[in-house]
């Protein structure tokens, strides 16, 4: 009886053992302001997420792409990353310019994603911008860890100043 007990405790011992936790990481999400202050300090590139309240597919990126450990991660070591909401009511300062909220119908938008999309606003849009702070470029839509990953070396490692996205994706091998 003894010698089944400790059989029985060992078996949930290698049941419990085998499994994995599914790895989730967050992205260090900023303000606008606070990354700025944080690039006077140490320039770097800012990933900006453009989001609505309202919007669906922007939690489904929170939910699925963001909380990718690989991807979380890069996006926290390589970029400022911020979270910004395109139809915040507060005014933003940024390069002796005050963007404000402007109010369109039941909603509106703040002038400030509407900058940074080149007023092609759609939600959710990944803005990326250099250590310049000169857009780099907007990428509006959903992606998926598979389709940011790509995106993020190619942004985060200087390739986009060198070679066309397509050619960077043909040799690019996904670690996801």
């Amino acid at each position: 009886m003894r010698s089944l007990k400790y059989l029985f405790v060992f078996g949930i011992i290698i049941i419990a053992s085998s499994f994995r936790p599914v790895e989730e990481a967050e992205v260090k999400w900023l303000t606008f302001e606070e990354a700025i202050a944080l690039h006077e300090k140490q320039p770097k590139k800012l990933l900006i997420d453009l989001y609505t309240d309202w919007c669906g597919w922007c939690k489904v990126m929170d939910r699925e792409t963001y909380s990718k450990a690989e991807i979380a991660d890069y996006i926290n070591e390589n970029f400022y990353p911020v979270k910004f909401n395109a139809e915040q009511k507060e005014p933003v300062e940024f390069r002796g310019h005050t963007f404000e909220f402007v109010a369109q119908g039941r909603r509106g938008v703040h002038e400030l994603a509407a900058a940074l999309t080149r007023n092609k606003l759609s939600y959710p849009t990944t803005v990326f911008m250099d250590e310049e702070l000169r857009i780099i470029q907007p990428i509006a839509g959903y992606l998926k860890p598979q389709q940011m990953e790509p995106i993020l070396l190619f942004i985060g490692e200087d390739h986009f100043k060198t070679i066309p996205f397509e050619d960077f994706k043909k040799n690019h091998k996904s670690s996801l």
